[in-house]
């Protein structure tokens, strides 16, 4: 048999199949349909469909712009066309309905009354605030002002002005119109224009010679009132209900799709968008928007259900959209939905010395001996006020510290509280040495430190350092033969030397550091002299002008030294008293001060710590080291200089911090040696390295025990005594024949009292009663002796007081700058204080005006007000007024002065008290006077709640102030700098604004 023909057969067969095997060509990807398009498989072949908001042929497809068309995509205000899409979106004073097309009035006062001080009116599109009788409204249009009987033209109920009173440069008044009015002809009233709420109309607005004239859109008629729009299938539901039942009704819905399916009829049924197509109509809905199951309505989208919207923190959905908005502590950031915490110790004036940042918060600290106060402000602690800081005799308190003194015939005990008798002559140890040797034919001098030292560095390398403790000063009416004799043999002497360029440099001196490490013999010694203390001071002068006003870059120094030594009692003979003595060692004195001026100008004037010598200044420029960077008692981690901590001190040879060795201490900071413990006669258990205070320098007496030198064996304290600190030589009699429950009383409250006192009281042992605190006083436990000193300059409303946070700082007003500045009531941010009376004045230079911004005031809320802070052109009761407020607003206003110059006065009466106020204000060139009014009267300033943080916040504040000052500082910030701090809305707030104001004319 032939095979010819059965191939001829396979191959027919094998033709035929391929006729009905269909291969997908949009499955496998090989189609040419255009991206924007649909690829719908047929047989044998395939067609391309355009996406619904797409129109083309499906291999080319362009986006369709809903808005270009006589319906402008059916949206009542404004169109705006996306890929795809579309979406509408309402003018100010106006949200979006739930069709996603038609605007709603926005019902501004039922958030915060409108920010209105007394009456909200809301209208279409806007709102307006009104005041009580006896007031008018403020430039700012929420405020309310006290009306004056008498007086200049604008504080006068009859000036006439329909908004808002200016005074004329020739006397009586001048009108101004709020934004989106026009003055009338009568130069006093005020005709409302579309630019203001959309001229009160819910859709269109054209503005006429008679006022704004409304219209609607084509899907809409007007109502009789002229303002607002209705459906025209509203109006009729309304006629078809006047003339049957609403049983009879019929849902418009099933009339539409009764009707021939088609977008020119009724557009679809679709709610939104409809396209006609193959298979029908197509219905779509805007950006926010979802098509229900009946594919014909459209419903919103609650964005914040799916992911909480993106939003970091809270999401409020909106129709059609949603908003983003951040816990306190937190700003949104320019995306409009993520949150960053406010880093509130960025921002000047924060706190007066530390500033920790925490995620929404901050917290303030102070520096030792000194306590928090108000919040933020840091003031010294008056250690003497509490049971005399333990000091045995008498207590001196000093910034930051407090130091014990001794009565005559006493010197103060190693643990500088106790004083124990002087038997004379009780020579005083030199802790300071004066070495000076001749090298080369010039002198070099090293002061010599072996204990008791105490740094402390300050700003611009400016130091002070303390070597040894000064012997306590004596009275003037002191005639004792003794304290004569001690003060006579005390010698005391104050010098400055002036060092005409260089820098205060007390760092490790390295070039001549092998040279001088070993004992300076004293055969080449020109100069030893021996001193009980030491205080050097180095401080940096201005800089000062040299040729053209140039600066140099050199710096007057001044180093001030204050010396103290004892005479030589070996000195002293029947050939040379002690007056004789002395001299001779004033006169060795004023020689060592001599060879000091000469070789601190030289450079050769070096100190001596912990063995190492270290510069006073440092006269030529040099390349620094990485340590160099740091300030002495520093050392440098990651590039930050980090103090060395208690119980450590700072090695010059190491260059780091090492623990105090054993048998040392070291009770502050950044310190450059550790303090000898003290050396009793029975050591005890000495403590490890690291001492961090002279406690723990071991075998001291514990509290509630006493000895003749602090250390063991120790003594309890006996019944009607106590004692709370440990290593003392003596214990504190409860007085007034009080004994204690028992032994070892460590507290005053062991002691029997009659009565128990409860705070803001202290008991008095004489008449055995409770007696309240002082006014500047507090006690916040109960069974105290004693009251608490207020810190600082502040005090107490009222005696009696229990707690620091009654202790306030009074101290306001003055005169402000010219440029920027705080209107902030004493104390804040913590309560101001109770009848007090603060008086500020801005006087502006010529050609500038005012803006005040008040981000919130805290005011006690009383029918009546009390405390009040008011803003006016003088002291006069009659002069113009710009604000006055006796309320507390949380929502933020911005506005100008009304007069050139402000005087500002904040009173609060005897029982009130509160947060108050913190208002910067800026002056700026009057010719934006028309810019600036022009965007701090609109509402939308304060209407978004993003808008009213970024009034609020002390940062975007201080630029835009930074800006409105001196305008060449706009230069400072980049465009990228500018979207990344304000959000878009409130960018494109203000563009509008001004490019207005820069293009005038169309």
């Amino acid at each position: 048999m032939s095979c010819g023909p059965l191939l001829v057969h396979v191959y027919s067969l094998a033709y035929f199949i391929s006729l009905f095997t269909d291969v997908d060509e949009c499955g496998q990807g090989i189609d040419d349909c255009h991206p924007d398009a649909i690829c719908q498989n047929t047989p044998k072949s395939y067609k391309c469909i355009c996406k619904a908001g797409y129109s083309g042929d499906g291999k080319m497809c362009e986006d369709i712009d809903e808005c270009d068309n006589d319906f402008n995509g059916g949206c009542v205000h404004e169109c705006f066309n996306i890929l795809g899409n579309y979406h509408c979106v309402c003018y100010d004073g106006f949200m979006l309905a739930r069709d996603g097309h038609n605007c709603l009035d926005t019902d501004e006062c039922l958030l915060n009354n409108g920010g209105c001080q007394h009456v909200c009116v809301n209208t279409v599109g806007s709102y307006e605030c009104s005041c009580n009788d006896g007031f008018f409204l403020s430039d700012n249009q929420h405020t309310c002002i006290h009306r004056s009987e008498e007086g200049l033209s604008c504080m006068n109920k009859d000036h006439g002005c329909a908004h808002i009173c200016k005074e004329a440069p020739k006397g009586g008044v001048a009108c101004e119109c709020r934004p989106g009015f026009e003055l009338a002809r009568n130069q006093r009233d005020c005709i409302l224009t579309c630019n203001h709420g959309n001229g009160g109309c819910q859709h269109s607005c054209e503005d006429t010679d008679v006022g704004p004239i409304c219209g609607c859109h084509p899907e809409y008629i007007i109502h009789p009132s002229g303002k607002i729009c209705l459906e025209r299938d509203e109006v009729a539901t309304d006629v078809s209900e006047n003339n049957a039942t609403a049983g009879t009704d019929v849902d418009k819905r099933v009339k539409r799709r009764l009707l021939m399916e088609t977008c020119a009829v009724n557009n679809g049924g679709c709610d939104r968008t409809c396209k006609d197509t193959s298979t029908g109509v197509h219905c779509s809905c805007p950006v926010g928007f979802t098509l229900q199951f009946d594919g014909k309505t459209c419903k919103d989208i609650d964005e914040c259900q799916a992911n909480n919207g993106g939003c970091d923190h809270f999401c409020r959905n909106t129709i059609g959209s949603f908003d983003c908005s951040c816990r306190k502590g937190f700003k949104l950031l320019s995306d409009e939905k993520l949150c960053q915490d406010i880093d509130e110790c960025s921002f000047e004036r924060t706190c007066d010395h530390m500033c920790i940042n925490h995620p929404g918060t901050f917290e303030c600290t102070c520096k030792k001996g000194y306590t928090l106060y108000g919040f933020t402000h840091c003031g010294d602690i008056n250690e003497c006020s509490i049971n005399n800081a333990g000091c045995q005799h008498t207590c001196i308190n000093t910034p930051g510290n407090y130091q014990c003194h001794c009565n005559a015939g006493h010197k103060l005990h190693w643990n500088k509280k106790d004083c124990v008798e002087r038997s004379w002559p009780d020579v005083i140890s030199p802790k300071v040495s004066l070495h000076c040797i001749k090298t080369s034919g010039s002198d070099r001098c090293f002061l010599i430190c072996s204990s008791e030292v105490h740094f402390i560095s300050g700003l611009d390398g400016s130091y002070t350092l303390k070597c040894g403790s000064p012997s306590p000063l004596k009275k003037k009416k002191q005639n004792t033969n003794e304290s004569a004799i001690l003060d006579l043999s005390t010698v005391r002497t104050s010098v400055t030397f002036k060092f005409n360029e260089g820098k205060c440099n007390l760092k490790k001196h390295k070039m001549f550091q092998e040279a001088v490490q070993h004992i300076i013999p004293e055969k080449h010694t020109s100069i030893i002299e021996n001193f009980h203390y030491v205080n050097l001071t180095c401080s940096s002068g201005k800089k000062t002008l040299g040729d053209h006003g140039r600066l140099k870059a050199a710096r007057e120094m001044f180093i001030s030294a204050d010396f103290e030594l004892e005479t030589n009692q070996k000195e002293v003979t029947d050939m040379c008293n002690l007056s004789c003595a002395r001299k001779r060692t004033e006169k060795r004195l004023r020689k060592a001060i001599r060879t000091l001026r000469k070789v601190i100008n030289k450079e050769q004037f070096h100190i001596r710590l912990s063995g190492v010598d270290h510069d006073v200044v440092r006269k030529s420029p040099r390349v620094f080291d990485t340590q160099e960077l740091c300030g002495l008692g520093q050392r440098n981690m990651e590039n930050r200089c980090a103090s060395c901590s208690v119980g450590t001190y700072y090695h010059g040879e190491q260059e780091g911090c090492i623990l105090c060795p054993n048998g040392t201490y070291q009770d502050n900071e950044g310190q450059i040696s550790c303090e000898p413990c003290p050396n009793p006669h029975n050591p005890g258990n000495q403590k490890i390295a690291g001492a961090r205070n002279i406690s723990e320098c071991g075998g001291l007496c514990s509290p509630g025990e006493y000895s003749s030198d602090g250390f063991k064996p120790c003594l309890p304290c006996p019944f009607g005594a106590y004692q709370p600190d440990a290593g003392r030589t003596s214990c504190f009699i409860c007085g007034g024949g009080l004994m204690t429950k028992r032994t070892s009383a460590t507290l005053f409250q062991d002691c029997e009292t009659k009565v128990q006192c409860s705070p803001g009281h202290f008991y008095n042992t004489t008449t055995h009663r409770c007696i309240r605190c002082l006014v500047g006083t507090y006690q916040p436990e109960f069974g105290q002796n004693y009251c608490i000193s207020c810190p600082g300059n502040t005090t107490t409303d009222y005696d009696g007081s229990t707690n620091i946070t009654h202790c306030k700082d009074r101290h306001c007003g003055g005169e402000l700058g010219d440029f920027t500045g705080y209107i902030e009531s004493p104390n804040y941010p913590g309560n101001y204080p109770a009848n007090t009376e603060c008086t500020w004045t801005i006087n502006p230079p010529p050609k500038r005006r005012i803006l005040i911004v008040v981000p919130e005031i805290f005011l006690p809320i009383e029918d009546e007000c009390g405390d009040y802070l008011v803003m006016r052109k003088s002291s006069s009761s009659n002069s113009v007024t710009t604000y006055e407020t006796c309320q507390t607003y949380e929502r933020p206003i911005a506005f100008t002065s009304r007069s050139k110059k402000l005087w500002i006065q904040f009173k609060s009466n005897e029982g009130n008290s509160a947060k108050g106020f913190q208002v910067p204000y800026v002056t700026y060139d009057e010719d934006y006077q028309e810019l600036i009014e022009d965007i701090v009267r609109d509402g939308r300033l304060y209407a978004s709640e993003n808008h009213q943080e970024i009034l609020k916040d002390k940062k975007l504040i201080k630029a835009l102030f930074d800006v409105l000052a001196h305008p060449q500082n706009y230069f400072k910030y980049t465009a990228q700098e500018s979207r990344e701090m304000f959000p878009r809305s409130f960018i494109r707030l203000l563009r509008s604004k001004v490019s207005r104001f820069l293009r005038p004319y169309k």
